[in-house]
């Protein structure tokens, strides 16, 4: 070998070996502290970057550790998104959320909220089909293959399950607002069930009715502890957040808090949310992120212009992923 050609080799190898440089996000919105305990969760110097956009109405984020990715919802175009910091944003699923033969009347047939069962399946709040469903798949090889896992209440088909969670115990949470439906309001003719409901499907699939008293219900989340869960109301009349103990069934909403007051000007209504360990709460609301410590104290927001309609927990809990109309953001926490 040619001495002189040693050293341009150990070039081309160190280059090959070198990570892709980080990419550079650009950045949205705001973030406002209300209260200084705001700074034991989100830093000091955080910043709301846009990973991803183009969307028609992005939804639903999911952050699956062990594939290191973020699945979100396109409602209106009836896809699953991925994204991962090394490839950006890519279609995962399609169709996600209506698989009928003929043409859907819904201007949001795709699925909505995304959630891991216990045994890291893929489950989906689908709109079109107006179930809950799991993917017959595996997460590494998606297919629009679905098995149904709740779609009647009382014999009467779900408007469009919305949002979802999972207790340790293996019982399903879900939102039932109207939606996916055609009309999207509750004089659709499609709508069978007369109230928009909270509900629980046990393990063995039986569905249970936790309250029919919330015009709206729409995102969902467990405190620590499980036995009470928080409920947003997108109701423009009633734009608030209620907890519901879910020991027993029927339950009765106590407020948690309400923005209804607050909302002029902003675009926006509560939506989907989180929960950390801790109890904080992450919530789309009127104008942005509202960031709530476990008593309903508003701690700070991440102001955004357009509206924000769901959020994701990164699982060490140091990023919050946001779906934010056309863009999707990340903030780093604390």
């Amino acid at each position: 070998m040619n001495w002189l050609s040693t050293p341009l080799i150990l070039i081309l190898v160190m280059g090959c070996n070198n990570p892709k440089p980080k990419q550079h996000h650009p950045t949205i919105g705001s973030i406002e502290r209300l209260d200084p305990a705001l700074d034991a969760i989100v830093d000091t110097n955080a910043k709301a970057e846009i990973i991803a956009e183009g969307f028609e109405w992005s939804e639903g984020p999911l952050w699956v550790e062990d594939e290191q990715m973020l699945l979100f919802s396109d409602v209106p175009a009836n896809t699953i998104y991925k994204w991962t910091e090394e490839d950006g944003a890519e279609v995962y699923l399609q169709p996600s959320g209506y698989t009928g033969t003929e043409p859907t009347k819904s201007k949001e047939p795709g699925s909505n909220g995304l959630l891991l069962d216990p045994e890291g399946n893929l489950v989906l709040c689908q709109h079109g089909n107006r179930q809950l469903a799991k993917m017959d798949a595996p997460l590494h090889q998606p297919k629009a293959t679905f098995v149904t896992l709740a779609e009647r209440y009382d014999g009467k088909r779900f408007n469009s399950p919305n949002d979802a969670i999972y207790s340790r115990t293996g019982e399903l949470f879900f939102t039932d607002p109207p939606y996916g439906l055609p009309a999207q309001n509750d004089s659709d003719p499609a709508k069978e069930i007369p109230f928009n409901g909270v509900y629980k499907v046990t393990p063995t699939g039986e569905v249970v009715l936790l309250t029919d008293s919330i015009s709206r219900p729409n995102g969902i989340a467990f405190f620590p502890g499980e036995k009470k869960i928080l409920v947003a109301n997108s109701d423009p009349a009633a734009a608030d957040w209620y907890i519901l103990d879910v020991s027993g069934s029927p339950s009765t909403p106590t407020l948690f808090y309400s923005a209804t007051h607050e909302r002029e000007g902003l675009k926006g209504l509560p939506d989907g949310l989180k929960i950390d360990t801790k109890g904080n709460v992450f919530a789309s609301g009127p104008g942005g992120i509202w960031i709530f410590n476990d008593t309903g104290k508003v701690l700070g927001k991440i102001r955004l212009d357009e509206a924000a309609s769901n959020v994701a927990l990164s699982a060490d809990e140091r990023t919050i992923y946001i779906t934010n109309d056309r863009y999707v953001l990340r903030v780093k926490l604390r």
